[in-house]
């Protein structure tokens, strides 16, 4: 069975490549959990993220943007002090700040889903890489997303973070084509 090669040996990784990575993702408090994840990452390794990715749960109310949004100046010393996250200010004041404007894009389009999916008319984009080495870290498409998150008051995020929330939550298909997952993923059926 042909995986992407990312994956490795590591069974974390290679569970999140056959279960969760590129499947369309249609619930808010996904999109949230994995736009704190992958601003946490940059700079890292995914992998690293994947093995704290529990711990993020427990710190971050599960994922739950109202109960981020209400964070105080309290709570981030305790998240800087918490061992089992990346304790970098920068990013736990920006997850903050962020699921703040998060709240205010549901309520502007009924939800993040909406807002997320609008970009590519509902309909996931998919890739048709031969190899990994020709899936950019970055497109039009997640530069035009992140300029408007960050117009609407998104910190922390870039084309390239958001290319990677695009590829995590399936709106773009980035399994090369020879990986069993490319074909499975590009027949589910959508949910809109």
């Amino acid at each position: 069975m042909k995986r992407c090669s990312w994956c490795d040996k590591d069974e974390l990784y290679i569970k999140y490549h056959d279960e969760e990575w590129g499947v369309p993702v249609y619930d808010d408090n996904r999109h949230f959990e994995f736009l704190i994840l992958e601003a946490a990452q940059a700079g890292l390794s995914w992998i690293t993220i994947l093995r704290k990715r529990e711990n993020y749960r427990k710190a971050y109310a599960g994922f739950d943007p109202q109960a981020v949004a209400h964070f105080d100046q309290k709570k981030v010393d305790e998240l800087l002090d918490f061992e089992g996250i990346i304790r970098n200010r920068r990013k736990i004041e920006s997850s903050i700040n962020n699921a703040k404007i998060f709240i205010e894009i549901q309520k502007e389009f009924g939800s993040f889903c909406n807002y997320i999916w609008k970009f590519v008319d509902f309909n996931p984009v998919n890739g048709s890489w031969k190899s990994e080495a020709e899936i950019p870290a970055k497109t039009q498409l997640s530069e035009t997303i992140s300029s408007d998150l960050q117009k609407r008051g998104f910190k922390f995020i870039g084309p390239i973070i958001i290319y990677s929330h695009l590829q995590a939550t399936g709106i773009v298909n980035d399994h090369i084509d020879q990986c069993f997952r490319y074909s499975q993923i590009k027949e589910l059926p959508l949910n809109r």
